[in-house]
């Protein structure tokens, strides 16, 4: 793991913060492939890394995120919360505006419970934007901590990026089987069900690399553009994760999930970061 931080350390962070999310959709893609080797998965299985998945992202909007934004802004009081409450507001509702806007279906959801505008896509397609939606701002924090290493700030570190991007993608794995599994059980073929699976997190590498170019050039914005991503991490996890947990009998064991996954960010971040 130090030689990977090494590494990291040694060349351009807007490379880092690309390597770094191609991993976590790499992890997404292996998740995906389990399609060639099960017919199907067990739901109580599905429900509880659904719950590691919501675990990894509230730790990770506090630990790696919300916490460095807060610590690097100026001023005392109400006054130094104000980068932080903001983008964090504002990341929320960016991720609101998509939510009502682009046609997606909850993985455990009916098909006539799909949100978004009115569209004819097919159930399929309707998953893997639902899934997309959730990596959005998993490939932005990425990026824009990269991007503070970059800046130069003694707040954000390669050590704490590197146990994001981490983190990110090992709650990836279960996410590209929950997007090819489902699909499986609906006849798709295999190699289909893998494509659309890892397909779902190709929007990663993009937004780190966009994350990190913007504060890159503008220092100033990090403190927001971390409690932005923070934000719109919460927010997929309320609206979007914890929901799709809460549909059959198995509410504890996604409980569980949850307090597994925030352990294990919250070891991650503080152990490497």
């Amino acid at each position: 793991m130090q030689g990977i931080i090494d590494y990291l350390s040694s060349i351009d962070p807007i490379w880092a913060a690309f390597y770094a999310s191609v991993f976590t959709w790499l992890l997404t893609a292996a998740g995906a492939s389990l399609v060639f080797l099960f017919k199907g998965m067990n739901r109580a299985l599905l429900d509880g890394m659904l719950g590691f998945t919501g675990g990894v992202m509230v730790a990770a909007s506090f630990w790696s995120l919300l916490s460095p934004a807060i610590d690097m802004s100026s001023g005392e009081g109400f006054t130094k919360v104000v980068p932080a409450a903001s983008g964090f507001a504002l990341g929320a509702l960016f991720i609101f505006g998509l939510d009502k806007i682009l046609p997606h279906l909850h993985i455990n959801f009916k098909e006539s419970e799909k949100e978004g505008i009115k569209s004819p896509w097919h159930r399929t397609t309707l998953l893997v934007l639902a899934i997309t939606l959730h990596n959005i701002p998993e490939g932005l924090a990425v990026g824009v901590l990269f991007g503070g290493v970059a800046a130069g700030l003694p707040e954000a570190t390669i050590g704490g990026a590197v146990a994001l991007a981490l983190g990110i993608g090992i709650q990836n794995f279960p996410e590209g089987l929950a997007v090819s599994m489902p699909l499986r059980r609906e006849g798709v073929a295999k190699f289909k069900c893998f494509w659309y699976g890892q397909m779902s997190a190709i929007v990663e590498p993009v937004a780190a690399v966009a994350g990190a170019i913007a504060v890159s050039f503008f220092t100033p914005m990090l403190p927001y553009a971390l409690a932005f991503a923070a934000g719109a991490m919460i927010f997929v996890v309320i609206e979007e994760v914890v929901p799709e947990t809460q549909r059959d009998n198995f509410t504890d064991i996604a409980t569980l999930g949850f307090i597994a996954g925030f352990i294990v960010m919250m070891t991650l971040d503080v152990g490497l970061g």
